[in-house]
């Protein structure tokens, strides 16, 4: 199992293992998880009591109930004040965000929802250590309680940790992920740039050829597989107030499998793409696609296959990491505008139509590879002369 590695913000990069655990550890890790969903939920509790009586509950509140909340019962006085103190930070955000929507008046659909009550038979694992909370002996994970973890070191540490998170994940597997400090590891200048479109024929087309995603369509492959395992957890489901039987379970184990193979697919597939191509280019452009409104279209479930998002993601980061330039434009009338004279249509091009014919000027190319032109332009990223090349009056990587 390799290392997973994510960027966080800039200068920060996640890095991810797979634990070992022992019986006695597992026990330990799933009590403290219950004493911070216990935490969580009481924090819920309390911040709608004082939504219905008027009055305020922030983070600093809520620390003073949490000592009080250990002091009264023993059984959360034994667990780790690390975690619990973190959880209950993490629904101070979670809270304010939700409020800060409300006030901004956005709409329903774009609004963070208020923190909710987590179930046991729902909510995974999740436990959260600052360094005062953890350190590493011996190549072992100790956590605060005395809890000790076996980490499968697949990749070392660029840097000592600030913090740590330990999860479990649906087909019941541990991890933990590290967030330590690094430094950007340029790549030699190559002189080119290149646009980018995202579309669901071709997860991205760009203005070079070499360099296009064709859709693999991971998802489509594992469907029949993941329909059957649906199916035998369809048939197999526990009524209400009832457990759920070992066939179910495992049928569930065996979905939530597939699942993380495609996820995992897709991301890999990803990853060498967005290398490939901040290695070769300087700066790019990229659509700054959001692709919710799929969702209602037929197009929804290979636009889902396509993961444009998690594609998209990977690009930022890799561009990050390795100090490229990353501009996100924006996708309104990108389908409209020329990418040779800047001329835009009357009349919006049906998703029928593949080929751009610019009435101007007569330019004629396809669709995608237009619209992948038009990112260059509107980056201010103008291609003179060679397919993708930097013209000298382009500004530098550091003024742009």
């Amino acid at each position: 199992m390799t290392a997973t590695v994510k960027t966080e913000e800039a200068g920060h990069a996640r890095y991810t293992y797979r634990l070992r655990l022992s019986p006695t550890s597992r026990d330990a890790l799933l009590a403290e998880w219950d004493r911070c969903r216990w935490a969580w939920n009481q924090c819920v509790a309390t911040s709608r009591q004082a939504h219905r009586a008027g009055g305020k509950c922030g983070p600093a509140h809520l620390d003073k109930l949490l000592t009080g909340w250990r002091r009264e019962h023993d059984w959360l006085g034994a667990g780790g004040s690390v975690p619990q103190q973190q959880i209950i930070r993490d629904f101070a955000k979670s809270r304010a965000k939700a409020l800060k929507d409300v006030k901004a008046r956005l709409p329903m659909r774009q609004r963070a929802g208020m923190p909710k009550f987590k179930k046991r038979a729902l909510a995974r694992p999740s436990l959260n250590y600052t360094l005062r909370g953890f350190r590493i002996k011996d190549g072992r994970l100790h956590l605060a309680g005395g809890i000790v973890c076996t980490v499968v070191w697949s990749r070392e540490l660029p840097s000592t940790p600030s913090s740590v998170r330990v999860y479990q994940d649906a087909q019941g597997h541990w991890y933990c992920s590290f967030v330590v400090a690094t430094e950007v590891r340029s790549l030699p200048e190559t002189g080119q740039v290149i646009g980018i479109d995202w579309g669901v024929t071709e997860t991205a087309t760009t203005t070079s050829e070499a360099h296009d995603l064709p859709h693999v369509e991971y998802g489509k492959r594992a469907a029949v597989k993941l329909a059957r395992y649906q199916r035998m957890m369809g048939r197999r489901r526990p009524a209400k107030g009832k457990p759920a039987s070992k066939g179910y379970r495992k049928a569930q184990r065996q979905a939530a499998k597939a699942h993380a193979k495609v996820a995992r697919q897709r991301q890999d597939t990803a990853r060498k793409w967005a290398m490939r191509v901040v290695t070769d280019h300087d700066a790019i452009a990229v659509e700054d696609f959001r692709p919710k409104f799929l969702a209602k279209t037929t197009m929804a479930r290979k636009a889902a296959d396509a993961a444009i998002s998690a594609t998209k993601n990977e690009l930022i980061m890799m561009g990050r990491k390795h100090g490229r330039l990353v501009v996100l434009v924006d996708p309104k009338h990108t389908t409209m505008d020329c990418g040779q004279c800047g001329a835009r249509t009357k009349h919006a091009l049906p998703l029928s139509e593949r080929t751009y014919t610019c009435t101007a000027c007569g330019h004629v190319c396809p669709r995608d590879k237009n619209s992948a032109r038009v990112m260059l332009v509107r980056a201010g990223l103008y291609p003179a002369g060679v397919e993708g090349g930097r013209p000298p009056e382009a500004l530098p990587r550091e003024a742009a």
